[in-house]
């Protein structure tokens, strides 16, 4: 498996983009920032600053700080399972064996999700040893969930604790070139990830997002209501980024440094909402409020407020 292939949908990355990570001690310097009613606060990868990415754990911790939207990455198993990660092989980075001894970079790619069983995958230690590139991630031995598990458990966990049902920000992560080797093609890819989400009935309550316009077109043909939101990192603009669909989506969102108040005025005059990511500081934050976004996806969600008014969420 080639760089070019697993790293297919960067393709499109703008070069100064950068994902914003944040150390200890900036982070936590910050917050919270007051945000309007009805702003949507969406966790990274379920707030992947605090707790592992990706995880039942860490989409419990973000409904606990306030979230009204849990956002995670879709990949699938050789066994077609939906299951949460973001990198379609185990990342060396920061998974770890069963017996919890570190992974050679060198055998990412013999890790590769869809060709290996979900029961396999699950065995990996996926937040044990921490990730180094964020300083307070709680190191807690866990595993890479189905989806299907962490909306039963994002469920039962919101009413629990009283609060608001979460809403799910959903990414379908392909792209061209991986198609049949690091996931299904998009027909196939959509029609699992939907029927998860279907038998869960969390319709109305689901955004699925892509980089990738080829699984939004197929979700668009074969669940017209389902809410859509486009995922963008490069400088086409917004008209040139539209182009691209044949529909418009719920959701304009790009990378925060695209973001300007012209931006955010062209989009609202389509009737689009805008969420920009992966804002991970207060003044970012604050200046995006500022510029009118209706919501941010965050590493940390720690450093927002709850939106004034709980009914929003």
């Amino acid at each position: 498996m080639t760089e070019k292939l697993i790293n297919c949908n960067m393709r499109l990355l703008i070069p100064f983009l950068s994902l914003g990570l944040l150390g200890a001690a900036g982070a936590a310097a910050q917050g919270p920032v007051p945000v309007p009613a009805g702003f949507d606060v969406q966790g990274h990868r379920g707030g992947r600053g605090l707790m592992p990415e990706n995880t039942v754990p860490a989409m419990r911790r973000a409904l606990d700080l306030g979230v009204t939207t849990l956002e995670m990455d879709i990949a699938i198993s050789q066994d077609k399972q939906v299951l949460l990660s973001h990198d379609p092989f185990l990342n060396a980075d920061f998974m770890r064996t069963p017996e919890g001894q570190p992974l050679a970079k060198s055998e990412e790619q013999n890790h590769r999700l869809y060709a290996m069983p979900y029961a396999d995958i699950r065995r990996y230690d996926a937040g044990g040893a921490g990730n180094p590139q964020f300083a307070r991630q709680q190191k807690l031995r866990t595993y890479k969930p189905l989806l299907a598990e962490v909306i039963d458990s994002a469920e039962a966990y919101a009413r629990r604790k009283h609060r608001p049902a979460p809403r799910y920000n959903i990414e379908t992560k392909l792209a061209p070139a991986g198609d049949g080797q690091l996931h299904p093609a998009p027909e196939e890819f959509v029609r699992l990830l939907m029927a998860v989400v279907a038998a869960k009935g969390v319709q109305d309550r689901v955004t699925i997002q892509s980089f990738d316009p080829r699984s939004l077109e197929v979700l668009h043909r074969t669940h017209p209501a389902q809410q859509t939101a486009l995922l963008v990192a490069n400088q086409l603009g917004v008209a040139g980024n539209l182009q691209r669909l044949s529909f418009l989506p719920t959701i304009y969102s790009p990378a925060h440094q695209l973001v300007t108040s012209d931006l955010v005025r062209e989009c609202h005059q389509h009737g689009l909402k805008v969420v920009p990511w992966t804002v991970n500081t207060a003044a970012e934050i604050t200046q995006l409020v500022q510029h009118g976004v209706d919501g941010i996806i965050t590493d940390y969600p720690d450093l927002l407020g709850a939106p004034a008014d709980p009914k929003a969420r």
